[in-house]
């Protein structure tokens, strides 16, 4: 494969995912075609509408109307002292230098113009100042609130989203992304607001002091707009390119790290520099590009500059000489000149941040703009309590319409009852639990709790009655008593340590430093992979709700804890609705009832000792003749 060909590979794979190779974080995978794919073409070339974009950006200001308006108060104010501030020369150079009379020059005149100019340059100084004070608040602000609605926006997303998209790339929209749209907003809109100010005020000063002059000046106007266009339209494809390729690299970093000791264990690593060196020199590639031509922009504006600035010398001296111009309107017209070019040539530079703060905002509002899980129903009910009858009634799905996962699934578990699921990987153990859950909804058929189709259930009274142990373990920054009452912010410290005894998990709590006040942090690494799924059973445990599902809840345990959990764990699923996916088959044996699944079907269900009395697929996965794929 070429360079090329793998760059873009990697960059789909890597800014978000097209198509996992995996489950997701609830056992979901995608799939070609699917919305992973689709959210990828979102956030590849230029912007799609800058417009769009930009109004959608200044809507987070409105709240601070008052404080731009100050902001921009100051930048007219100062506009108008630097003009002004210019403009006094000729006077000073005409009356107390270089007197157009003849006469001597006037020291204590110039003395008295000087603290004028002084004072005016003050007040532009101040002026300035203030602005940029207030106008840093006003971008904060608006980058509070576009923080807060992404992060919001992502507790409303689906599951879905998840299992298709990459945390790294996800991660660089929070940082990079906003930044971007932040030093826009802090400094590209004064400083553009700023800059055509300048262009318009120092152009009526420019006609005023000399119409000939103004006009050697304009002329070149159109060529230096013309080639700023030109470089800002290749400014624009370039930065666009940067930000995809940095999401990119930042994904691929956030998953290496992450899976550092598989990468280790493989002996992965020199794939992963090579990876890592193709996305890397992408990211140069087109950083590059687009700083080059966001540079360039001021080495060409300067370019012709000077070529304007060495025009209006020469043809101003020669009004000096024929057409008695003063030296005074000569030196000021010199200095507008610069002037003038100097707010197109800022204009020009900031267009670059433009594009770079566009594209980074429509990778952000790309996330705002997904779909949200759909909302409940209007005649959505609660079911409190819940009890726990759960039946799948020719239940049909897929995670992509064209392939099927579950095919006409029917079973029913009672309150209290234990039903395992077993068999070969990516048989559909994991969704069933994802669809009770509704993280997904089912294609056909119907899922009733207590007699309810679960879509007519609110999601939260759904969720809150189901309490998960995933074979991923997963633990927040926070104290041990913390994670385990994440299942129940409510409950007692009598509770939390009653939650972790019922998993076999008190002893080596009370082994930890300060025990349930041991601070955990980077997902638990100071704990053994055991220890952290321990952990998950605990907060299971604190949970009062009805239905449990254990999704190899005891894979990451040796043998003798799993005794231990076991008595535990009998004691925590009495009286409730249990589901469990075990690959230990022991784990299973006094289930009420156990389904085999292959290829999305139920092949076999029945008890343990029906199952093996029957000699079928059970029976050779229990006696090892055959084993899970």
């Amino acid at each position: 494969m070429s360079d090329e060909k793998r760059v873009e590979s990697l960059k789909r794979r890597y800014g978000r995912k097209a198509s996992p190779v995996r489950r997701g974080p609830m056992g979901g995978p995608g799939g070609p075609g699917g919305p992973g794919r689709r959210a990828a073409s979102a956030v590849k070339g230029k912007p799609k509408n800058s417009k769009a974009t930009i109004r959608r950006l200044l809507s987070y200001l409105n709240e601070d109307k008052g404080k731009m308006f100050l902001a921009f108060f100051c930048v007219l104010l100062n506009t108008i002292a630097s003009l002004a501030g210019s403009y006094m020369l000729r006077p000073i150079i005409n009356t107390y230098i270089a007197p157009v009379d003849g006469s001597r020059g006037d020291v204590a005149g110039l003395a008295k113009g000087l603290v004028v100019l002084g004072i005016i340059y003050g007040v532009s100084v101040v002026a300035n100042y203030a602005q940029a004070k207030v106008m840093l608040t006003v971008a904060q602000n608006a980058l509070l609130k576009i923080r807060t609605d992404l992060f919001d926006k992502m507790q409303e997303l689906p599951v879905r989203f998840y299992d298709t998209n990459n945390n790294g790339d996800l991660m660089s929209r929070y940082t990079n992304d906003v930044d971007t749209v932040g030093q826009m907003l802090s400094n590209t809109l004064v400083q553009l607001f700023s800059g055509a100010l300048s262009i318009i005020g120092t152009l009526a000063l420019m006609i005023y002091t000399n119409i000939y002059l103004t006009l050697v000046t304009v002329i070149l106007i159109p060529l230096m707009m013309k080639a700023g266009g030109a470089v800002a339209r290749r400014s624009q494809k370039y930065f666009s390119a940067q930000q995809a390729s940095l999401g990119a690299v930042n994904g691929y970093v956030e998953e290496t790290v992450t899976g550092q000791k598989v990468v280790k264990v493989f002996c992965h690593e020199d794939i992963a520099k090579e990876e890592f060196g193709i996305l890397n020199r992408d990211l140069r590639d087109n950083q590059i590009r687009a700083q080059f031509f966001g540079g360039i922009m001021g080495p060409v504006m300067g370019s012709l500059n000077q070529i304007n600035y060495s025009l209006t010398a020469c043809v101003g001296g020669l009004l000096c000489i024929f057409k008695n111009f003063d030296v005074g309107g000569l030196t000021v017209f010199l200095n507008f000149s610069r002037q003038f070019s100097r707010p197109v040539n800022e204009i020009s530079m900031q267009i670059s941040n433009v594009f770079s703060a566009l594209a980074g905002a429509e990778r952000v509002f790309a996330v705002m703009d997904e779909k949200p899980e759909p909302e409940d129903d209007k005649d959505a009910v609660v079911l409190n309590p819940m009890e726990g009858h759960v039946v799948l009634d020719h239940v049909t799905f897929g995670y992509n319409p064209d392939k099927t996962i579950l095919k006409d699934i029917s079973l029913y578990a009672k309150p209290g009852q234990k039903i395992a699921f077993v068999g070969s990987t990516g048989a559909g153990k994991t969704t069933i639990t994802n669809l009770l859950n509704r993280f997904y909804d089912i294609d056909s058929g119907s899922i009733t709790v207590d007699g309810v189709d679960i879509r007519h259930i609110r999601r939260d009274n759904l969720r809150g009655n189901i309490a998960m142990v995933l074979q991923d373990t997963h633990l927040f920054t926070g104290t041990v008593r913390e994670n385990i009452r994440y299942g129940r912010l409510d409950a007692t410290d009598e509770e939390v340590v009653q939650a972790a005894k019922t998993a076999s998990a008190h002893s080596f709590i009370m082994r930890l430093p300060k025990g349930y006040d041991t601070m955990l942090e980077g997902d638990g690494a100071n704990l053994s992979q055991g220890q952290r799924q321990l952990l998950n059973i605990a907060r299971a445990a604190v949970s009062k709700a009805p239905v449990l599902i254990l999704d190899e809840a005891t894979s990451s345990v040796d043998t003798r804890t799993e005794k231990h959990i076991e008595h535990g764990m009998d004691r925590l699923m009495a009286n409730r609705t249990t589901f469990v996916i075990a690959h230990r088959l022991s784990t299973v044996r006094n289930a009420n009832a156990i389904m085999v699944l292959e290829n999305g079907q139920i092949m076999e269900r029945g008890t343990h000792d029906e199952l093996v009395a029957m000699k079928g697929r059970y029976y050779e996965l229990y006696t090892g003749l055959k084993e899970l794929d």
